[in-house]
């Protein structure tokens, strides 16, 4: 069993500022990507920004110069810090990440957290 465990996020004013975490615990082998997804009601999920196995990220164009996504491949973990931060980026913030699965066999899937609330605000 894999699960997506995630922490941050509440209440900021714009131009505030919010950090994000996310660990990925249990029968894991191997992470891939790792990443931060956005849902506003209404509107399709978003990709915020992305952090493959070797480092290379990938943003949002909403978010650069303001996002940082970093991750820990040791502990499983990966951070998104949010500077900047705008009423637009108000939204439930999911953790995703494809990882390889060992129990029966290994097996690669896609997990995601149970999402955390940012909301901008003065």
């Amino acid at each position: 069993q894999v699960q997506l465990v995630e922490s941050g996020g509440g209440l900021a004013q714009p131009g505030g500022s919010l950090r994000l975490s996310c660990a990925a615990s249990g029968s894991i082998f191997a992470v891939n990507t790792m990443a931060w997804y956005r849902h506003i009601p209404g509107k399709q999920r978003e990709l915020v920004a992305a952090v493959a196995g070797g480092g290379n990220t990938t943003y949002a164009d909403s978010v650069k110069g303001r996002f940082t996504i970093s991750r820990d491949n040791i502990k499983n973990t990966v951070t998104l810090q949010m500077n900047g931060l705008k009423p637009e980026d108000t939204a439930i913030y999911l953790c995703y990440a494809r990882l390889i699965s060992r129990g029966f066999g290994y097996r690669s899937g896609d997990y995601w957290g149970q999402g955390t609330q940012v909301t901008v605000s003065s």
